[in-house]
């Protein structure tokens, strides 16, 4: 499968491939996602597999930002697909299946004229299919309406029904949390800001730091921690005990190769740590990002036993607080690259199908890096994505979300991690988690969502990512989260 790449009318020579996933049914993505290559203007897709694939890649588009962007599923052929134009079906595509998912067809005149010139220009840009430079100028100006509505359609769907939800009290002051560093708790500024603005923290915890030595603890941060929050009102969730991704491992049971001993001792530590502070969390999440950070290698069946053996773990030494599992890239973009790894639906599927006793499903939504899984997406895409759990048997939180403000960070430059608009600013920043967080909770099965980090740190997976800068100090970002928060206290 080939596709033939257009700018401005003429064939591009220098294109870098960033993001590039090829996928099949369900959006799950192919393992020989590497074979993607591109020369003399052309992208080739080599597949393992007779069944059609669709390619994803970060690709820019004027006045809208850079962002990750899909063609539909298409089959093999020698003459290559313009990829302009098969971004602007996928698109349409994609607010004609939204559309009909929101019923959204009672739009304003002035709405439903930009939606029919959009329409109107994808069929011109197929009676010009055999002229492929004039076809993808005219998908070119196609995806950029295309791309303005589909933002405007998710904006006004999540407005409408986070109305409905406020009107009628589903929203608690513990429906935003936030990220804390626990080392920056000490400041007096930090503290406040924490007490006066969130009844929800979440506070990180790492198996590394707390047993360096087998046998031997140390929970000196985490109870200095609990010391300072424990005794106020607020909803606490401590977590993940478990993730076995390698920096959050400590290096003794790194050398582990028995899965038996391996199960034994994550059982031992989770049963420590939740006992020691039962009294004092609310949601315990348990185990993270097991669908696509998997150091020992499990298999599916042994992913499943290692979930259920903390789930099982913390509910003996914790039979009162909630217990939540959590899923990170919901895209699931690293499985195209690790067979160790399970797509995110598949890895909830499976949980949920063996009968593990969990209560909550949290989802993190992190975004501005050139990493796997973090380059930026519009919120038509988001939102679709949030739409996939809604099937899900359990309710559904946010656990971490959030952009950078800066693009001079390393892995965020704005051409290569992608940006929503504008390249990252503070103005940016504030705008896309005003927009995030609204289309978040208009979904009713989401039941909290909770911001990435609080404040600047260099322990933080974005550099720029906190509400607060370095010295503590609000950002425009924080006036959007405290409006936000204000909005929902005010009607609750």
């Amino acid at each position: 499968m080939k596709f033939q790449v257009f700018k401005d009318g003429k064939v591009l020579k220098d294109f870098s491939l960033i993001g590039v996933t090829l996928f099949g049914l369900d959006r799950i993505p192919f393992r020989s996602s590497k074979n993607v290559t591109f020369k003399d203007g052309i992208i080739e897709c080599k597949t393992k597999t007779a069944e059609p694939a669709g390619l994803s890649l970060l690709w820019p588009i004027e006045g809208f930002g850079n962002v990750i962007l899909y063609t539909t599923r298409l089959p093999d052929r020698e003459q290559p697909y313009i990829l302009n134009v098969e971004l602007a079906r996928a698109k349409l595509m994609e607010i004609t299946i939204k559309r009909e998912d929101w019923s959204a067809f009672e739009e304003k005149e002035n709405f439903a004229d930009q939606l029919a010139e959009t329409q109107k220009l994808f069929i011109e840009t197929l009676d010009n299919i055999n002229e492929p430079a004039k076809a993808s100028m005219l998908a070119d100006k196609c995806l950029v309406k295309a791309m303005k509505f589909s933002e405007q359609l998710a904006a006004k769907n999540a407005e409408l029904v986070f109305n409905i939800r406020q009107q009628n009290r589903n929203f608690t002051r513990s429906s935003i949390g936030c990220g804390i560093n626990p080392k920056q708790l000490e400041d007096a500024n930090y503290l406040k800001v924490t007490f006066d603005m969130f009844a929800h923290v979440s506070i990180p915890i790492s198996w590394a730091k707390i047993e360096p030595v087998k046998g031997e603890y140390d929970f000196s941060e985490l109870d200095r921690c609990i010391e300072i929050l424990g005794k106020k009102r607020m909803l606490l969730c401590v977590g993940p005990l478990l993730c076995f991704s390698e920096q959050s491992l400590p290096d003794w049971l790194k050398g582990y190769s028995d899965f038996e001993a391996i199960r034994e001792v994550s059982y031992e530590f989770v049963s420590k740590v939740v006992t020691r502070y039962a009294k004092y969390i609310h949601i315990w999440l348990v185990i993270g990002g097991l669908n696509a950070y998997n150091y020992f290698k499990f298999s599916f069946e042994r992913i499943l036993d290692i979930t259920r053996t903390a789930c099982l773990s913390a509910r003996e030494a914790d039979n009162r607080s909630l217990k939540m599992i959590e899923i990170v890239h919901p895209w699931g973009e690293y499985y195209a690259q690790d067979s160790d790894t399970v797509p995110p639906l598949v890895y909830i599927d499976m949980v949920t199908q063996a009968g593990i006793s969990y209560d909550a499903l949290g989802v993190q939504m992190v975004f501005g890096k050139n990493e796997q899984g973090m380059h930026v997406r519009d919120m038509m895409q988001i939102s679709a994505m949030l739409d996939r759990y809604a099937p899900v048997p359990k309710p559904v939180h946010i656990t971490s979300f959030g952009v950078p403000d800066t693009n001079d960070a390393d892995k965020q430059k704005a051409n290569e991690a992608g940006f929503w608009h504008k390249p990252w600013d503070a103005t940016q920043q504030a705008k896309w988690i005003e927009t995030f967080s609204i289309v978040a909770l208009s979904k009713p099965f989401i039941n909290s969502i909770t911001y990435s980090a609080l404040a600047d740190s260099d322990v933080n997976v974005l550099a720029g990512s906190g509400l607060l800068d370095e010295k503590f100090k609000p950002k425009k970002s924080f006036t959007s989260i405290a409006k936000l928060q204000k909005k929902i206290i005010q009607k609750n």
